[in-house]
């Protein structure tokens, strides 16, 4: 298996999973090494085999894809997991990408590009699915150019803080921190809440707990 790179399949419709394999291992660059139906034999799985790269279904019986992808992280932090779902929900796509996933794509959409899209993650490359809203899609590790202050605005947003809040732990004005918010959502190109929310985890803008 000296330099293919390994795949984990991991879906709950064995159908599903038989029609992946087939599809990735027409690619010489690639073999499946495992399957798995649930999130804690996907767990158990990456592990032992320690893929390159995991497929994994958001919608698993028990634990779900995105607790699977947290605790294969926290094991194999290096691994590159491409999340499959029925639905481009942005909070959905922010929980997979602060899950630590690194691409999400559609599972039901007409041009899949497993094979291009297993290749990207592995990579190194963030990858999401056409569908889902173009101000989501990560612009690369780079200066945000924002304003210490900005930045610590913008780490009391990531944690779900109203802008009265914000402005009682800071010391501000209300209009102070709106007009703060306005101005990173300007300097960012973002325009929702959620998406800031992704884009600022992603790029390392702000510091979780």
């Amino acid at each position: 298996m000296e330099g293919k790179l390994t795949v984990l399949l991991v879906d709950d419709h064995a159908l599903v999973r038989r029609g992946f394999r087939r599809i990735l291992e027409d690619d010489p660059q690639i073999t499946v090494i495992a399957e798995a139906s649930d999130g804690e034999e996907a767990v158990r799985l990456a592990a032992k085999m320690r893929p390159a790269v995991i497929v994994l279904d958001c919608a698993l019986p028990g634990m779900s894809g995105l607790e699977a992808a947290r605790r294969i992280l926290e094991i194999l932090p290096n691994t590159a997991i491409l999340m499959l779902s029925m639905h481009s929900e942005e909070t959905l796509v922010r929980q997979a990408l602060e899950a630590g996933a690194r691409g999400y794509i559609l599972k039901n959409a007409m041009d899949l590009d497993l094979v291009r899209a297993i290749k990207r993650v592995a990579a190194g490359e963030t990858v999401l699915d056409p569908q889902i809203p173009r101000a989501v899609i990560l612009k690369g590790e780079r200066e945000s150019g924002l304003t210490a202050r900005e930045l610590e605005v913008l780490q009391h947003i990531v944690a779900g803080k109203s802008n009265k809040e914000i402005a009682t732990e800071l010391g501000l004005s209300v209009n102070t921190v709106s007009v703060h918010r306005a101005n990173i959502m300007d300097a960012l190109g973002i325009h929702k809440t959620a998406e800031l929310v992704v884009y600022a985890i992603r790029n390392g803008l702000v510091n979780l707990p």
